[in-house]
């Protein structure tokens, strides 16, 4: 393992790309522009769901071996199934893969090439993503070792500018919820859903390295995760505290996209145009490559290989290619329902499979898993309506976009403790049996 701090460098430089895309990258400035002042609470926000809980997904899958399915199953096969392809899914060609191709087009084309169409664009976009995806092996190295130090190095340019030459004051905005808000938009990144698909090829990548033993595997993953935990917290640090600075330049209505815009612009001149349009590229690229790339892994696997991968890896980039066509912020409010039910039900089964043997039923995790996901749909659901607050109001949380955190803890302790009990009645009844 005398190479194991360079892989886990490389690794982590990749993880981190390809967690740093579309939604990363517009978020945080928005953020930080309605926080003003007040922006350390949306920080620690969307860090924990940005960051952390990201961060978890891949080591809890590692744990396991890398297999998201394999988590779900703990509930049921029929459940995992279903869950893993919905995922899969809303990572993939429904909305996270299109929102980059979306992105690209409105930060990165259309600034500098106007009389270049969105559908040319996304068709240069998904040529470029399936020359990558298309052959897996090789994908963790290329994005590690090229992509990323260039993504980086841009990014570094745009928010050290930014804080050695602040683009306006940093003002109170009388800004409530900070830490609530920045959490729920830390879901919309949608990484702690690709957390769990990018495991397999991260933990393919290991293998691949040389390391075979699960012990092995687990400290190269470690490692990697801290690099990339690294490098996304000072880039999401960077560009919230960037949006504070233009709380007093632009309208409420500004829209994400156009106020990235306009912050490079103002922080780096004539050039900021070229470096973000590279940024949003490589950013955008390098995400939309990984969720590709798993995502055809997945299917290819689910089928028995009576679909090939290339040819689901097509499949994927066209059905992406034809919803890029909607803007980002149509995208955003299309997924953010959905959202709501599938990730507290990813953060479950994450949080249940990093315990171990604390949780050693499956019966528990079934039972708070079902109860966190009737509670998201009923809330979800109400939530689309005018009688949502009144529906939910004795619920804790329910205020702040989480009512599913206390049904869940109060499922799981009541679901261990009975189990744990029922389990000591039989061990005695064998007991007293065998006494007799």
């Amino acid at each position: 393992m005398k190479n194991s701090t360079k892989h886990s460098i490389v690794i982590g430089a990749a993880l981190f790309a390809m967690f740093f895309g579309a939604g990363n990258l517009i978020f945080p400035p928005a953020l930080g522009k309605a926080a003003g002042d007040s922006v350390l609470f949306s920080i620690i926000g969307f860090l924990i769901t940005g960051v952390g809980i990201p961060i978890c997904a891949i080591i809890a899958c590692a744990k396991i071996n890398g297999d998201f399915k394999k988590m779900a199953d703990r509930v049921g096969p029929i459940f995992s199934v279903i869950v893993s392809i919905a995922l899969v899914l809303i990572i993939g060609p429904l909305f996270a893969i299109p929102r980059t191709a979306a992105t690209t087009f409105e930060l990165g084309i259309h600034p500098l090439f106007p009389s270049i169409g969105q559908n040319i664009s996304i068709i240069v976009f998904f040529a470029i993503v399936l020359a990558f995806a298309l052959k897996p092996s090789t994908i963790i190295d290329k994005i590690g070792k090229v992509l990323t130090p260039a993504l980086l190095l841009m990014l570094a340019i745009i928010i050290v500018k930014g804080i050695i030459y602040p683009i306006g004051p940093i003002v109170n905005t009388s800004y409530q919820g900070g830490f609530s808000k920045a959490l729920i938009e830390g879901y919309q990144t949608m990484d702690a859903m690709t957390g769990v698909i990018f495991s397999s090829i991260i933990i393919s990548s290991i293998r691949a390295k040389g390391y075979k033993s699960q012990k092995d595997i687990m400290t190269i993953t470690m490692k990697s995760a801290l690099v990339s935990l690294i490098g996304l917290s000072f880039v999401y640090t960077g560009l919230m505290y960037l949006g504070t600075q233009t709380t007093t330049l632009f309208s409420k209505s500004i829209s994400r996209t156009s106020l990235v815009t306009e912050i490079v612009k103002l922080d780096l001149g004539s050039m900021g145009s070229v470096i973000l349009s590279l940024c949003v590229t490589l950013a955008c690229l390098t995400t939309a490559i990984g969720i590709l790339s798993a995502g055809s892994k997945f299917f290819a696997k689910l089928f028995n290989g009576k679909l090939s991968y290339k040819s689901i890896a097509i499949g994927i980039a066209l059905v992406s290619g034809v919803m890029a066509t909607k803007d980002v912020d149509s995208l955003v409010k299309l997924a953010n329902p959905i959202l709501k039910i599938i990730y507290p039900i990813v953060i479950v089964l994450i949080v249940t499979t990093l315990l171990g043997d604390i949780v050693k039923n499956n019966k528990v995790v079934t039972i708070t898993t079902y109860t966190v996901l009737i509670v998201s749909v009923l809330n979800t659901i109400i939530g689309l309506t005018a009688n949502s607050s009144e529906f939910f109001k004795y619920v804790p949380l329910a205020s702040v976009g989480f009512a599913w955190v206390i049904p869940a803890v109060i499922a799981f302790v009541i679901s261990n403790r009975l189990v744990n009990s029922n389990q000591q009645n039989k061990v005695n009844a064998i007991s007293v049996n065998e006494s007799e």
